[in-house]
């Protein structure tokens, strides 16, 4: 792997974990020590990262993590809503079942892997990615999968907000699966509902988690 390339993604996962917070400034000659790489990587990496939209630029000079408000979190949904509904309606009627069943199958044991340790943490997010991409397969559209491709990646940020509440992560799966049975069905409309109620939901926790996680970190700057 390119040192470009590998820069790119230690900077873009940090971001997307929270290890580099919003308004963080990334200036060349530091993250250049920090990640023991020539500075001509990191000006790569992060120009991929602007395009992205997970970084900005304050002044010409100064780059820093883009921030997380929640105008950014509505207009994200927003677009999400348009996309995802879509994609799940064509899912139901041009997609395969069998990787549906076996997302079915899964999705009906995520009351299990949730009530484990991380390591479960961990595979039911898998079993969402694993979702995400059958949608994006059975869609047969490339336009609409690149579309979501970049939504995700800021989805990804938002995510991390709610891995740690217990009842939202188990009220989400229930709403995945009902998206999985309703393509299961061959039901555009009763996919793209279900989506729909998905992301109404999802909207309202993480609105919610990030007004508390700002007013926590307002009391620790005071």
């Amino acid at each position: 792997m390119r040192a470009g390339e590998k820069t790119y993604r230690i900077l873009r996962d940090e971001i997307l974990e929270g290890k580099l917070r919003p308004g963080t400034v990334l200036a060349e000659v530091e993250q250049s020590n920090r990640l023991q790489v020539s500075r001509t990587p990191i000006r790569q990496a992060l120009s991929r990262l602007v395009a992205d939209g997970l970084v900005t630029a304050q002044s010409p000079r100064m780059l820093v993590v883009t921030d997380m408000d929640a105008d950014r979190v509505r207009a994200l949904y927003e677009l999400r809503h348009a996309l995802e509904s879509h994609a799940a309606a064509l899912a139901a009627r041009r997609g395969s079942s069998a990787p549906f069943e076996l997302l079915q199958r899964n999705l009906l044991a995520a009351p299990e892997l949730l009530a484990d340790s991380e390591g479960g943490l961990r595979r039911y997010f898998e079993i969402v990615d694993a979702l995400d991409a059958a949608i994006d397969e059975a869609a047969q559209n490339s336009y609409l999968s690149s579309a979501l491709a970049s939504v995700r990646l800021h989805s990804a940020r938002i995510r991390r907000l709610s891995q740690h509440d217990a009842d939202r992560l188990r009220s989400a799966a229930e709403e995945h699966l009902l998206v999985v049975e309703a393509i299961l069905e061959r039901d555009p409309e009763l996919a793209a509902h279900a989506t729909h109620i998905h992301l109404r939901r999802s909207l309202t926790s993480a609105l919610a988690r990030l007004e508390s996680h700002t007013a926590e970190s307002s009391s620790q700057r005071t």
